[in-house]
């Protein structure tokens, strides 16, 4: 009989129940597929008690998640136990260590420290792999480091978070603002009791910088992404988008060139032709532009039990072939360090949102600082005075990001304005 491939598993919450549930109801599909049956032998959690609706008496129970590296009959740690440091980390180096394959759905621990890990895996000769940690079920892990490998990629940009697109979908359809669909969300257990790694833009943060490695051939480089979450988008920003011919969503961007490597999450106005437009419910989606394959899509379930476990064992598969290859499609020696780019340099068009006292020169005022920093104006809707101010809403001709920039800052401390500005920026169709 062939060796099964032996797995250990840290973490037992919903995917860690879910990678069980799926081993056991396709087993036979696996087996064929993988070549040989693919095994849990151990498993680990901080409580015993809990009911996750699997048998998991069959399975060794350790409490120290680090002893399951340790162990003789296990080929393959997985780790689902989530955090960019403490016991996850602890973990995976002392697997990779101990030259056994390490597969994980942890997307800020590879943002944080995959370089690391990656050199460890190379030194170890051990499969390094985490399709899990970007996009959920949608195979873009794989996409970009094997099916368009032989591509140079220009530019990466997607949908990276549930939560946030879910709030935005549903303020798009029902006309509500943020809070009250935050309250329904966490209600409802897509966001959780305190949901500022998603609505705060850091979720989607971790999994663009694992593309843009991948896509792009450079070192992670989390820090140098530029973050504004969607906590500020009101229900009038999502309307006059709606008018405009867009629709507002959460979207990461990676580009790299000889200026250097420019990363950025920030809501934007996404006009209707582009796929992104139409991307609904806490789904999640990626756009990848290859210079010989063109413009490649990938749709589909970002997070939950299902589609997650599948992404953990569609790589246990692919240990259990043999087929792994360097954690971010090129050994870590290869991978280039580029520069942050400045995002000054960029050009493309605007929204600016603001909310002004209903007084004689307000608008005169805004307008000549745009004329003073170089920003052309191409449309400008004003609506109702209200308490709580005059809503003012402006499109941009196409320009220097800079001048936006600039603009507002000359704004900066204006007695006229009476909140933030909100900028987004539009993506082209």
């Amino acid at each position: 009989m062939t060796q099964p491939l032996r797995i250990a598993l840290a973490g037992l919450g919903t995917v860690g129940a879910g990678v069980v549930k799926l081993l056991d109801t396709n087993r036979a599909l696996i087996e064929r597929r993988a070549g040989r049956p693919i095994e849990i032998i151990a498993v680990s959690a901080r409580d015993r008690t809990r009911d996750r609706g699997v048998d998991l008496a069959r399975f060794d129970w350790v409490d120290d998640a680090t002893a399951l590296a340790q162990r003789d009959d296990v080929d393959v740690v997985v780790e689902l136990m989530g955090g960019a440091d403490g016991p996850a980390l602890v973990l995976a180096r002392a697997t990779l260590a101990a030259n056994k394959a390490f597969v994980t759905a942890n997307k800020a621990m590879i943002a944080h420290h995959g370089l690391e890990l990656a050199t460890a895996a190379e030194n170890a000769d051990a499969a390094l792999k985490y399709e899990a940690a970007v996009a959920g079920g949608i195979p873009v892990i794989k996409g970009l480091r094997e099916g368009a490998a032989a591509n140079e990629i220009g530019r990466v940009y997607g949908i990276l978070n549930g939560t946030c697109n879910y709030i935005l979908t549903t303020m798009e359809k029902e006309g509500r603002d943020f809070a009250e669909v935050l309250a329904e969300a966490q209600a409802l257990g897509y966001a959780e009791a305190d949901p500022s790694f998603d609505i705060d833009g850091i979720d989607a943060a971790h999994k663009l910088s694992i593309l843009a490695s991948l896509a792009f051939g450079t070192q992670v480089n989390f820090a140098g992404v530029a973050i504004t979450g969607i906590r500020h988008v009101i229900a009038a920003d999502i309307a006059e988008a709606q008018a405009l011919g867009y629709r507002v969503r959460l979207v990461g961007v990676g580009e790299a060139n000889s200026k250097g490597l420019f990363q950025r999450v920030h809501p934007c106005l996404v006009p209707l032709g582009n796929p992104l437009a139409h991307v609904s419910g806490s789904l999640n989606a990626v756009v990848a532009e290859g210079n010989f394959v063109g413009r490649l899509f990938f749709e589909g379930r970002g997070a939950g039990e299902g589609p997650t476990a599948s992404a953990v064992v569609a790589d246990l598969i692919d240990i259990a072939r043999g087929e792994y290859g360097p954690a971010f499609a090129m050994p870590v020696a290869s991978l280039a360090q580029l520069p942050p780019a400045e995002a000054g340099q960029r050009r493309g068009r605007a929204y600016l949102r603001f909310t002004v006292a209903d007084r004689p020169g307000v608008l005169a005022e805004i307008t000549a600082a745009m004329r003073d920093a170089g920003v052309s104006i191409e449309s400008m809707i004003q609506r109702g005075a209200s308490a709580d101010g005059v809503i003012l809403v402006m499109v941009t001709h196409e320009g220097p990001e800079r001048a936006v920039t600039d603009a507002l800052e000359r704004l900066d401390g204006s007695q006229s304005i009476l909140s933030k500005p909100m900028l987004m920026h539009i993506v082209d169709a």
